[in-house]
């Protein structure tokens, strides 16, 4: 390398956008994926002995696959390239590959390849890996924001390890911009800032667990300001709303407005206005909500103020928490609202909370009556001795399928819990019920 080189290299790191230059160095800089990285896990365990095998990280832009490839490239004693499958073919690879073998035939060294995107590589493109990956000439690190399982080809997945990458954190973005406040070789630390809690808190809250759109937005907001007469750049909330061209959304995820933007979104579903229901929903979205605390009041309506009407709401709800930890954000947006939309629109009915209070109130007022003893179990040697099970009719030996039977205790036996709403399941035998309330 000529002294040219090195100083075009510096040239380019000091003008390359704050996001790359801010990009950790080492394992321990990098925040959010403990799961995978974290000490003493399987990942960080072969980067460190410097035994990878072919990887493949998935997760959303910005969350780190990109910065952990590069830490990789920091720490290991292998050759390290990358391709990037939207610029890049077969062509590449091809040269790419040659060289692998020529430093592993000379060095004894394999190299590490980098492909970012790499589910926009065709099937043909994915196959000419194959034979370099199984040779053992280069150990492949791929980054992809779709799912590997749908986007890569079957015997390229068999020869490589998924990771899954989570979201950041709010938390971490907040370090992260942070860091590049204080840093004086790679941030703005040589700068005289003054950044507001307010601006840190859009910049998180816009960036939806992207670093990179944080970090972009913070440079903007600070190289766009000019210095006050104390030479101090104030970062404040209207700077940064500029700087990512999105205003604030009046929404506090620990204040009144977290409780009254949640209470309007449950009174909207259960009043039955998908409209406004959507509404509140894209607030609590886009202000950073977290989508499994939104989940969870779905789940909740489902079964209190839908309830009976339409049991098959409960399942909808239960199925968007499953598909949304499954997928992530901002795709699960889309599951919100169609578990939503059909909470809102189902036909109500609090019949369920109603009897499961009404029951709980007596309960708890003291009326607790004994088993009945025919009710008892009886599954033990000397049960029958002591009248346990002794009477029990099996209702399915009724070609009804149902008996006239005492359930309640003695002093119970003509309480009434559970009110039948017009609007339950037409499903449930409302004449048997009142039949066997009527014995």
């Amino acid at each position: 390398m000529t002294l040219f080189d090195v100083n075009k290299k510096d040239t380019l790191a000091k003008n390359a956008p704050l996001a790359q230059r801010m990009r950790p160095q080492t394992l321990d800089e990098i925040l959010g994926q403990d799961h995978i990285i974290g000490p003493g896990k399987l990942l960080r365990r072969a980067i460190e002995t410097d035994k990878l095998s072919s990887l493949i990280f998935w997760g959303t832009p910005g969350c780190g696959k990109t910065t952990i490839a590069s830490v990789i490239a920091n720490v290991t004693n292998k050759f390290y390239a990358s391709l990037n499958a939207v610029t890049d073919g077969v062509a590449d690879l091809r040269k790419v590959t040659a060289a692998a073998e020529e430093n592993l035939a000379l060095y004894g060294r394999q190299t590490i390849l980098f492909i970012d995107e790499i589910h926009r590589f065709n099937k043909g493109q994915q196959d000419a890996l194959l034979p370099s990956v199984e040779k053992g000439l280069i150990v492949l690190i791929g980054a992809t924001t779709q799912n590997p399982y749908f986007s890569l080809n079957p015997a390229l997945l068999s020869r490589s390890m998924v990771f899954e990458l989570k979201p950041l954190q709010k938390e971490d973005i907040e370090i992260i911009l942070r860091r590049s406040c204080e840093d004086v070789k790679r941030g703005f630390g040589a700068y005289k800032l003054q950044v507001t809690q307010e601006a840190i808190d859009h910049l998180c809250n816009c960036s939806q667990g992207d670093a990179r759109v944080a970090l972009n937005g913070l440079e903007l907001a600070v190289l766009s300001s000019r210095p006050n007469e104390s030479g101090v750049r104030v970062i404040d909330l209207s700077v940064v709303e500029e700087s990512v061209q999105r205003p604030a959304v009046v929404y506090d995820n620990t204040g009144d407005e977290h409780y009254d933007i949640i209470s309007a979104f449950i009174k909207s579903m259960r009043g039955s206005d998908p409209d406004a229901t959507i509404y509140y929903l894209a607030r609590m979205l886009d202000a950073g909500e977290d989508p499994l605390f939104i989940t969870r009041r779905i789940i909740i309506q489902a079964a209190e103020d839908v309830g009976l009407a339409d049991p098959q709401a409960l399942l909808v709800a239960q199925s968007a928490a499953a598909a949304i930890q499954f997928i992530g954000m901002p795709e699960g947006r889309i599951v919100l609202a169609e578990a939503a939309i059909y909470v809102t629109k189902a036909p109500k009915s609090n019949s369920a909370i109603s009897a499961i209070d009404t029951a709980l109130e007596q309960v708890r007022a003291g009326k607790i009556g004994p088993v009945p003893n025919h009710l008892k179990d009886s599954h033990y040697a000397g049960a029958k001795k002591l009248g346990h099970g002794v009477g029990y009719q099996y209702p399915h030996n009724d070609p009804s399928g149902w008996v006239p039977q005492q359930y309640l205790p003695d002093n119970l036996a003509d309480a009434v819990f559970y009110q039948e709403n017009p609007r339950d399941y037409k499903g449930f035998h409302k004449n048997r019920m009142e039949k066997g309330r009527e014995k």
